[in-house]
């Protein structure tokens, strides 16, 4: 079996390549535009290239049996006609909750007629680190919506869900959602973020409008999707699934186990 994973420098792609080494992978390629970057270990074959133009992919998917695809909707159809031509097996792809931006890539694999295995994650708690600066510095968080509740889902656990797939083709046809193990409003996440600190860190309540604005200058356009879909899980809370702890037999990382690992972001 020979794997390629797109998007190797990315958040999830770089921690997939890890998971798969360790898994004892035969055959791994890495798809990046900057190899020094990725500090990719000891028997990953590197090629340069990037799914977001989609003719640069066309030399690493050479003898690949197996892709993962990194979630770029604008050019998903463009890399899996390319992975047809060359003769790729099965995808495996990063995409999102039901309704999303990302959830866009699902009909294009599947309409491919290749093998398939959708990944859908939910939020990562790598994205409570917009609360870092705040903690950090005046020992308080001002945002919206703090009794919006999700089960936050580490990076690393997505990458060992991804490799777990990506090495059995038994997982083929098949849509995982991915959560973490607890349902935690955003005021329940900062108390924790502060208590790994030592420090009593309050969730002062400000308006959609005024979160909107905060997280402008970060977020840019996405801002509003982003506060609007906090808003949401205020009445509708997401429920832990458990996808994750049977596919790895093992329990998903906490939110806390996360914290404490992260803790010198906003010590």
């Amino acid at each position: 079996m020979s794997i390629l994973v797109t998007g190797a420098t990315g958040n999830v792609g770089r921690l997939v390549i890890d998971e798969l080494i360790a898994r004892g992978a035969p055959a791994v390629r890495a798809l990046t535009v900057d190899p020094a970057r990725a500090d990719l270990p000891d028997g990953v074959e590197v090629a340069i290239g990037s799914i977001h133009k989609p003719d640069t992919v066309v030399p690493a998917l050479q003898g690949i049996s197996t892709l993962y695809l990194a979630p770029h909707p604008p050019t998903a159809q463009a890399v899996v006609d390319r992975a047809v031509a060359a003769g790729v097996q099965r995808i495996v792809d990063l995409t999102g909750p039901a309704g999303s931006w990302w959830d866009e890539i699902e009909p294009v694999v599947e309409a491919s007629g290749l093998g398939w295995t959708h990944l859908k994650p939910g939020e990562f708690t790598h994205n409570a680190l917009m609360w870092a600066e705040q903690i950090k510095t005046a020992r308080e968080v001002r945002d919206a919506y703090p009794k919006s509740a999700n089960a936050l889902i580490d990076l690393a656990d997505i990458a060992a869900v991804a490799a777990v797939t990506l090495l059995d083709d038994g997982h083929a046809g098949r849509a995982y959602p991915l959560t973490g193990p607890e349902t935690l409003t955003r005021a329940e996440k900062v108390a924790i973020m502060g208590r790994v600190v030592g420090a009593e860190v309050p969730y002062l309540e400000i308006d959609r409008e005024a979160a909107i604005a905060l997280w402008e200058p970060s977020m840019g356009e996405f801002a509003q999707w982003y506060v609007d879909g906090a808003g949401q899980l205020v009445e509708h809370p997401q429920q832990v699934d458990p996808s994750l702890a049977e596919l790895l037999d093992r329990p998903a990382t906490t939110f806390a186990q996360w914290a404490e690992a992260n803790a010198d972001q906003w010590r």
